[in-house]
């Protein structure tokens, strides 16, 4: 065998070591080992299984228990661990407001109807639901809908005591037109005998309204209804929490500062006398 074979056997030889070394995995260190994550402690606390509307009633089916993080966990949601028996027991309650899927239920959420009706279950405590009549002029055009807030205007004409002496004007100067701010910040409880939007619709025409009202409101309310016409102003979602003047206040808005009069088509600020 001459020289140059035996070169290139040992070459072949040695680079078949070192391949056979390589794959062996020798030098190769261990794969590192991920720390397992902590477990965050939970509790099961009480979900809506499906969504639930406003006023529907709620069934042992419409829930499930779920584990949530015990850290987020508030005071308010319902434990498995302190009532398990909450599905049963809640069963038949009324929902004030809807629930979406998922959402921990919550009692103030619920209501118990104990025969009532569906208004009565969801009214708030002290709270009275009156119904007048609107049509599209005195209602923004059907453009409020349940749960907006609306501020109530009284417009009322009266006989002009110097119309018979002032032949001034389109009507012979015999009225007066007078309106006024009754209540504001009220809240919209139903559309005839609708208390929610149907379908995703952003107007409703409706003959009758019915509204959320204290009760010394119900009495302004009723004289209101009787003295004139009633228009509904419309209320920016804005201004929904803004600060609520009561009856008294406004009665005294009035008396201090008067109120507005068209007379022959021009409106003017007429005070009112102090005693």
């Amino acid at each position: 065998m001459n020289t140059a074979r035996i070169v290139v056997l040992v070459i072949a030889l040695g680079a078949g070591g070192v391949a056979a070394y390589l794959a062996s995995g020798f030098d190769n260190k261990p794969a590192p080992v991920l720390p397992v994550a902590e477990k965050l402690p939970t509790v099961e606390v009480l979900v809506a299984k499906s969504d639930i509307g406003l006023g529907q009633a709620v069934k042992p089916e419409d829930l499930q228990w779920q584990a949530w993080p015990a850290a987020t966990a508030s005071s308010a949601f319902i434990r498995r661990d302190s009532r398990p028996e909450a599905q049963s027991q809640i069963a038949g309650s009324i929902a004030r407001v809807p629930l979406m899927q998922g959402e921990p239920i919550r009692e103030q959420k619920l209501v118990k109807a104990d025969g009532s009706g569906f208004m009565a279950a969801i009214l708030p405590a002290g709270m009275r639901a009156v119904s007048t009549e609107i049509s599209a002029e005195t209602a923004a055009g059907g453009f409020i809908l349940p749960n907006d807030r609306v501020d109530i205007v009284l417009t009322r004409r009266l006989k002009n005591p110097d119309g018979a002496n002032n032949n001034n004007g389109p009507t012979g100067g015999n009225d007066l037109v007078l309106s006024e701010v009754l209540l504001t910040n009220i809240r919209v409880l139903a559309i005839d005998q609708a208390p929610k939007e149907k379908d995703g619709q952003n107007a409703v025409v409706g003959k009758t309204v019915t509204l959320e009202l204290k009760p010394e409101q119900v009495a302004t309310l009723s004289v209101g209804r009787q003295a004139g016409t009633l228009t509904l102003a419309l209320r920016s979602i804005a201004d929904a929490n803004a600060i609520e003047l009561s009856a008294e206040d406004l009665a005294a808005k009035r008396s201090g500062g008067g109120v507005n009069v068209i007379r022959y088509g021009v409106q003017a600020r007429q005070l009112t006398s102090q005693k």
